[in-house]
This record gives C-alpha cells, sequence and structure tokens, in this order.
C-alpha cells in the first residue's frame, strides 16, 4: 500500500518468475477467508525474509499466493539439499522423487530447472 500510495507502482502484476494464475500474471482476486490461491502477497525479495529480509521499498516483490508458496517451497528445499553438498542432478533426482511441483512447463526436475528455480 505504501509504494502505491507513494507512487512507487509501474505495474500490478505477479512477478515471480515461475507465475501459474491461469488469468495471467495481471489477475488478482479480492482477499478472502480462506484465503485464495490467486490473491495478492507480498514476497521478500530479493533478500528473502527467512534470511533476515525485511518489507520495505527495495525488498519487495507482489506475486499470488500460490506462485509465492511454491517459490518459496523450492527455495526451502533446494537450499537444504545444497548444504549437504548434493549436485543439481542429484538434488533433481530427489525433488522428482517427493514430487514437488516443478517449474512452468516442466514434467520433471533436471539440474538446469533445479538452477533456474534457486536463482530466480
Amino acid at each position: 500500500m505504501k509504494l502505491a500510495r507513494d507512487g512507487q507502482l509501474i505495474d500490478v502484476r505477479c512477478e515471480m518468475p515461475q507465475c501459474y494464475c491461469f488469468k495471467g500474471r495481471k489477475h488478482f482476486e479480492p482477499r478472502t477467508t480462506p484465503p485464495d490461491p490467486w490473491e495478492p502477497t507480498a514476497d521478500h525479495y530479493p533478500r528473502l525474509k527467512m534470511h533476515g529480509g525485511c518489507l520495505t521499498a527495495d525488498n519487495v516483490r507482489l506475486a499470488h499466493k500460490l506462485c509465492n508458496a511454491r517459490d518459496f517451497t523450492w527455495r526451502v528445499k533446494i537450499n537444504a539439499l545444497l548444504e549437504q553438498r548434493m549436485s543439481l542432478e542429484q538434488i533433481a533426482e530427489r525433488l522428482n522423487d517427493e514430487k514437488v511441483p516443478t517449474i512452468h512447463g516442466a514434467n520433471r526436475w533436471t539440474a538446469a530447472s533445479v538452477r533456474k528455480a534457486f536463482v530466480s
């Protein structure tokens, strides 16, 4: 809200590298109870909340609730596996074994998709 009030928004769209909304990046549902997967959320980016990031004008991006949750899931899993010194190929195998949803447009996790999901 602060960014909108201060005229610091250029566009209202899901800024996740992987957006899953079937109505497009610019579609958002109003906030409801229970939460709708397509309602807007503020994502701590580029410094994640789990790494000490705060929601400030220089550390926030808009995302759909579902897109944000999937991105967070990947980052947590991939971070943990990297800490175990696993290769990207080994991580891909583990994610496939655990049936973790893949990045948009992929059927299976590969070393390349792990890298893409992690650095996005």
